[in-house]
């Protein structure tokens, strides 16, 4: 009886470290969908304005 209590023990355990790890995975997920959106509604709102070039122009000089 003491060995089904042990396993029963360590049952609930692993499920509560499985739901605790799953919620952290959900809040992961849900801040970077956050970050997405809101850098997605930014790149619209400033598409209008110029922006800087990626490489420079001209090569540097040595």
């Amino acid at each position: 009886m003491y060995e089904y209590e042990i396993q029963q023990y360590r049952s609930a355990e692993l499920i509560r470290r499985a739901d605790e790890a799953r919620l952290a995975r959900e809040a992961v997920r849900a801040r970077r969908a956050a970050r997405r959106e809101a850098r997605h509604g930014a790149a619209e709102a400033e598409s209008h304005t110029p922006r800087r070039q990626r490489r420079p122009r001209f090569a540097r000089v040595a």
